[in-house]
């Protein structure tokens, strides 16, 4: 398991739950509204794909309790 892997929180919830203007997914998080439904249902490789995206997307990530 990677060191990013390891420090991540169990969810990217920022607890900032605010939904785009174009409804396309979470101000706070940037998590897709579908990807926020499934999350507690992703298996670990969903998830990491998630992560990595959201990484690459300059988010700033999840201090908070998951969602």
């Amino acid at each position: 398991m990677s060191d990013a892997r390891r420090q991540r929180p169990v969810s990217p919830c920022v607890r900032i739950c605010r939904v785009t203007p174009d409804g396309g997914g979470c101000e706070g998080c940037g998590r897709t509204l579908g990807e926020i439904a499934a999350w507690a249902h992703l298996d670990e490789e969903a998830r990491e794909a998630v992560w990595q995206r959201l990484e690459a997307e300059g988010w700033s990530l999840g201090d908070a309790d998951p969602a």
